[in-house]
């Protein structure tokens, strides 16, 4: 983990206020379609990657979450305007595409614990949508995104007395702190 050098936090436990962490959280999804979209089709147009994106939105339970949620962005909600599945709450278009999202798979990267891509797709949905949840789960999510990374997963206790804390009115400071005495005492 590094300390993004715009807002000081774990990168990008700043996202989505900071641009830079904001653009880390994205390029999570990004390079997960670059990937995908070199090893099929090789290098492509704007146009060639819009109609892949149409082709991947209509069965997102066949390609993973990164290349889904990376679909979703290059196509533009008729009904708001926004990127498809990141408009406001109130479009059904977008909150009908969110959901469709979570039926794509989801493959853990070697070395993490089961579950970890699961937390961190979740948590990178989240603050990429930050409008649509409130600032206390946006708040830990983001907070939980630099550990997600590196390759850990919280158990259900520690993220309940993380929980616990931010109910109980802890700051952004507290969390972190709360978060970084977890790792520390797992360390090896």
């Amino acid at each position: 983990m590094r300390r993004c050098l715009e807002c000081g936090h774990w990168g990008p436990a700043g996202a989505p206020e900071c641009e830079r962490c904001a653009r880390f959280v994205d390029e999570i999804v990004e390079s997960g379609w670059r990937e995908s979209v070199a090893q099929e089709f090789g290098t492509l147009t704007a146009l060639d990657e819009r109609d892949i994106a149409e082709m991947v939105i209509d069965e997102p339970n066949r390609h993973l979450w990164r290349v889904v949620d990376a679909a979703y962005d290059r196509l533009i909600c008729a009904e708001c305007g926004n990127a498809l599945s990141r408009g406001p709450a109130g479009c059904a278009a977008c909150n009908l595409a969110n959901g469709f999202r979570y039926v794509a798979v989801e493959i853990d990267r070697p070395g993490v614990p089961p579950g970890n891509e699961h937390a961190l797709r979740v948590n990178v949905s989240v603050v990429r949508r930050p409008s649509r949840i409130s600032w206390r789960e946006v708040l830990e999510r983001r907070l939980l995104l630099p550990y997600l990374l590196d390759g850990h997963l919280p158990t259900t206790r520690q993220a309940q007395a993380f929980r616990a804390l931010h109910n109980e009115g802890g700051t952004a400071e507290d969390l972190a702190k709360h978060l970084n005495s977890l790792w520390d005492d797992a360390a090896p």
